[in-house]
């Protein structure tokens, strides 16, 4: 079980995501639809690998719990595909949405074919060789992440630049992760602003770089979580760095994309879009 709520606020109501699986596609695809009410404050819980009917039944009992704390019946988005142990959540008083019912009986009824009702097909890796390549990518984001090693930056598809904290390292990651995408990231630091150049090794690699930026501000609350106090941390050197940052990333001709208000998918998106832009 998982269970998230924005920090500093009360939250009036709560969402379940439940699966037989991980529950990642439910919670991504219920935040998806919740996102479009931005004054409703939710606390949401996972509810993961909800496969028997004992189960269900702590589920079930757990979301009429937390609807009578509330004082509000939950919003449950649920991926589960046994029917019994779907025919047992459902009878909460809650909303209940079966995004699978929801997607998967008109698609039954449109190929006149009868689904596999498998349990996790979603992020089931069927080919050995996609399954290296994103092991490879893990690897080499790892090895490649703010700029620990040189070698075989020739490999890498993109190599993320921007200063610290800008949210370099999990989009390399979730690239990696998601997408089999090979991505270094490196940091562009005060040295290479008083040199007025970026880091030398990247100018041979410059029609790999796509650059993050943040606003300062953003940046400031990033780093003081990190080193309070510190003039790492200070709104002056944010400031200072961001600024410099951007005016390199500009005189070099390199793509950039603010990360303060994007989600790392949405970062993501905007990369692949760029990498497939260039291999055509």
């Amino acid at each position: 079980m998982v269970t998230r709520q924005p920090p500093g606020e009360a939250p009036e109501r709560t969402a379940f995501f439940i699966s037989d699986g991980t529950g990642i596609t439910a919670e991504t695809f219920g935040s998806s639809l919740l996102s479009q009410f931005e004054d409703v404050k939710l606390r949401y819980v996972r509810l993961s690998f909800i496969d028997t009917e004992q189960k269900a039944t702590d589920a079930l009992n757990r979301i009429n719990h937390q609807g009578s704390l509330d004082g509000k019946r939950p919003i449950v988005f649920s991926t589960l595909v046994n029917s019994r142990i779907s025919d047992i959540v459902q009878t909460a008083h809650a909303l209940y949405l079966n995004l699978i019912a929801a997607f998967v009986e008109p698609l039954e009824k449109e190929l006149g074919l009868g689904s596999s009702h498998g349990i996790g097909r979603f992020h089931r890796i069927t080919s050995p060789d996609k399954y290296r390549e994103r092991i490879e990518a893990i690897n080499f984001a790892l090895a490649h992440d703010d700029g620990q090693q040189h070698s075989e930056l020739d490999k890498a598809d993109v190599i993320l630049v921007g200063v610290s904290r800008c949210g370099k390292t999990p989009t390399s990651l979730y690239l990696a992760i998601q997408h089999g995408i090979k991505a270094a990231n490196y940091p562009l630091i005060p040295e290479d602003f008083e040199r007025w150049r970026l880091p030398e090794v990247l100018y041979r690699f410059k029609d790999k770089l796509f650059g993050l930026t943040i606003t300062p501000e953003r940046l400031h609350e990033v780093r003081s979580e990190r080193r309070p106090g510190s003039m790492y941390a200070s709104l002056a050197s944010c400031r200072s760095e961001v600024a410099q940052a951007e005016s390199m990333m500009r005189r070099e001709g390199i793509g950039m994309l603010s990360s303060t208000t994007k989600s790392i998918e949405e970062i993501a998106a905007t990369v692949l879009t760029v990498i497939q832009m260039e291999r055509q």
